[in-house]
């Protein structure tokens, strides 16, 4: 079984940075990609960013060019610097892991996931 714990979420004003970790602990797979999703009360669980093992980095276009996702395969942890927040981030911020190498943006690809973390962006 694998864990997911998320950290690093907040209340913060709109242009303020927050950066989300998140730590894998467990019997994971050898090579997989690690995911960020989003989700406000009473809406669909948004893909956020992804990861893949080797590196290689999607984005959602919302947060194009305003967040990076990042990863130390050696402390099985995924991180998340989110820069130039707007109130349109607030959201429960979810990590996820993919037992599979290779990019996914769909919630279903994922197998397992964090307890989310919130953040607030006021205006």
């Amino acid at each position: 079984q694998v864990q997911l714990v998320e950290s690093g979420g907040g209340l913060v004003q709109a242009g303020d940075s927050l950066r989300l970790s998140c730590a894998a602990s467990g019997r994971t797979s050898s090579r997989y990609a690690m995911g960020w999703f989003r989700q406000v009360s009473g809406k669909e669980r948004d893909f956020v960013s992804v990861i893949t093992w080797s590196g290689t980095t999607h984005y959602a276009d919302s947060v194009k060019g305003r967040f990076t996702i990042s990863r130390d395969n050696a402390k099985k942890t995924v991180y998340l610097q989110m820069n130039t927040l707007k109130p349109e981030d607030t959201a429960v911020y979810y990590c996820a892991l993919r037992s599979s190498v290779g990019i996914a943006t769909m919630s279903e690809a994922y197998d397992y996931w964090g307890q989310g973390t919130q953040v607030t962006v006021t205006s």
